[in-house]
Order: C-alpha cells, then structure tokens, then sequence
C-alpha cells in the first residue's frame, strides 16, 4: 500500500458523493434562451445552419417562449428579421416590427418572463453593419449611438424587461441609460455586449439572421480576439455608465474572458454560447462522433464554472429539459 494521507479518489467514489461536493451546478433559470423572430403569423421554418431552432413569427413565439417557461427558463432574447431594410436600419426602431409585435404578445400572456431583446442593426440595415456607414465608408459612431437609443425606445415601450446592445460603439450605454431615464423607463436593465469579439464563430448565426457585412468586415468596432486587457476596459467602461449586466461573447474560446470580467464585474456576468459553438455540437452528433447530451452539459457547465452567472444558448431548451430530468 502507498503511504498517502490524502486520497482525492475518496470524493468520486459514488454518485452520491460526487453530487455531495459539485462545486457548479447547472440549473434552467441560468439560461436565455435566443428566439428568431420574422414578419407574419403561423410561421415556423427551420435553420439550416442551426439544427434545432427556427425561425418563428410572433404567434410562435409565444409558444417558444411558453415551452421555455415551463421547463424552468427565466428569460429569453429576441431577434429579429424585418420586413424590409434601408441603409440605416430603421425597421429596427418600427413598432410594427417583429421584435416589437412578439414582445408585445409575450407580456400580454407571459408578464413573468424575462423578456430580453438584442439591440442592433446588422441584420436590419441593407448593408449589414452595426451602424450608420459615413460616405467614405466607416462606421459613424455618434449617429449609430443616437440611432440605438430610438430602438431601445421602441423595445421597451412595447415591453422588453432588458434591452441588449450588441453593436459595440462607444457610448452606447451611457446615451441609452439617459435616453431609457428621460423617457420614463428607469425601471428597465441593459445586458450590454460589453466583450464582442470578431469573431469567426458567428457565421451560422450570421446566415439565420441575413446580417453578414456586405463589404469589409466588423474590425473596426468587435475586438481583437487577441486582447483580454481591451475586455476589462469595456466592461468598466459600460459599468460606469450604468450596464446593469455585462456579457461576453462567444464563450468557449473566451472563458478566460469570462473569468477575468467576472472578478473584476459588480453587476451580473452572462456569457453567449454562440451559434458557431452550438453547430459544431450538433454536426458532430449529427456524424455520430460525440455524445451530444453530455457534451452539451459539459459545455454549459464550463461556461458557468467559468464565471458566467448568465448563459445565453440555443441548447437552452433540450438542457433545461435534461437537468429537470435528473432532478
């Protein structure tokens, strides 16, 4: 026999005891669950590069929403695909839009549910940027910014209980906390998008939501995946402009991100497991090489181990599903 005194076999040696001492535990109201939106009534069409989730109008959902509900999911994020498009994206801020009617319909039968909605322009603007392009071809910070706060306008009054500024302009909290105050929502929180790298993860998203840059690219506003000093910059930046939630996105390749925006954070930290992290999951089940329920919960779990007090995920409801299972 070795002559050890500590034995760390001891604590896995039943499961009874391994759940005695989990130090994360992974529960459905952790989750945000993302939900497509698009004009009409009675629509649902499935995404191809997203297995699982669709594209839904309004009417549907409510009955995403309400299946997200009962299994235990706290919140939801809205996105929308409009009706029509223009340079600066303004059916972004048109009440009669789908993130503005499915909100609307969500509160009048769920109020209990945390409605969240993604505030940008990319898949609203028919050049798909993030902001208002300038003639020479750069992204007009201060227009955008202004620009922003007439959408979060428009969300809020229909009911978002969060509005979520994904665009990464400067001052965009700041201007969007005063715009909300003035006009009568002080009551109302921004998730903001604090830590949006460019990243090569959102393509699946990208083609769900028609919101691919039609020349250049999004460099000169995400981060560089390179830099994590950057991050905890505009996560303080966004902090003392009054973010009430900061997030980082993606996850996986950022959870050392995610663990430093977490120890220096006094406010909520989310973390947006992205489109790219959920394909490659459900592809290589889809092939038979991985088992997708377990990787699914392993890879929650880690984005939560990593600091994440809020994950925002397309698994949201076949995980919610799985945990209450093993209750």
């Amino acid at each position: 026999m070795l002559d050890l005194v500590i034995r760390p076999r001891r604590l896995r040696s039943s499961k009874a005891m391994r759940e005695l001492v989990r130090e994360t535990v992974l529960r459905p109201s952790d989750f945000i669950y993302p939900i497509f939106v698009i004009p009409g009534e009675k629509k649902r069409v499935g995404i191809e590069t997203l297995p699982g989730i669709d594209h839904v109008s309004a009417d549907e959902a409510l009955v995403e929403a309400k299946k997200a509900w009962s299994l235990g999911i706290r919140g939801i994020m809205l996105f929308g695909l409009p009706s029509y498009k223009d340079e600066v994206g303004s059916s972004a801020w048109d009440p009669n839009e789908p993130v503005q009617v499915a909100t609307r319909m969500i509160k009048a039968e769920l109020p209990q549910l945390v409605v969240s909605t993604d505030v940008c322009f990319c898949q609203y603007s028919s050049l798909g940027q993030c902001g208002v392009v300038n003639d020479e071809g750069a992204i007009h910070n201060d227009l955008t910014v202004r620009n922003l706060v007439k959408v979060a306008l428009s969300h809020v009054e229909a009911g978002a209980d969060i509005v979520a500024p994904s665009d990464m302009m400067d001052g965009r909290i700041g201007a969007m906390r005063a715009g909300l105050d003035e006009a009568g929502f002080a009551d109302r929180s921004i998730l903001s998008y604090s830590v949006k790298y460019n990243s090569a993860y959102y393509g699946p998203f990208r083609a769900a939501a028609d919101s691919a840059p039609h020349t250049g690219d999004r460099s000169t506003y995400q981060m560089d995946p390179a830099n994590s000093r950057e991050a905890l910059r505009e996560v303080m930046l966004d902090l003392d402009e009054g973010a009430d939630m900061v997030m980082v996105k993606p996850a996986l390749a950022y959870l050392d991100i995610i663990r430093q925006t977490k120890e220096i954070s006094t406010v909520p930290v989310a973390a947006y497991n992205v489109s790219g992290e959920y394909a490659m999951i459900k592809f290589s089940a889809q092939a038979g090489l991985i088992d997708e329920k377990r990787t699914i919960l392993e890879t929650l779990t880690s984005i939560k181990r990593a600091g994440a007090d809020i994950i925002i995920t397309y698994h949201a409801l076949e995980a919610a599903g799985w945990l209450q299972e093993n209750k």
